[in-house]
């Protein structure tokens, strides 16, 4: 009877590991996909930046010279 309860009890548990490490590997995913996109941003920060600016300056001084 004992083994029996113990057959019992490995399969139930390998459930509960793979439930665990599947929980685990999608929080990890979410991390690096998170990672890859916050660093993906701080790189185009200043081309983005410079871009805006140069946008703006032609938006205020290309009508301040027809007028």
């Amino acid at each position: 009877m004992a083994e029996e309860e113990a057959k019992m009890a490995g399969p139930i548990r390998m459930v509960a590991i793979d439930r665990m490490i599947e929980g685990m590997r999608y929080k990890a995913q979410l991390i690096a996909r998170s990672n890859k996109f916050d660093s993906a941003i701080s790189e185009t920060g200043v081309v983005g930046f410079a871009i805006g600016l140069f946008i703006a300056l032609i938006l205020i001084v290309v009508p301040a010279l027809f007028m």
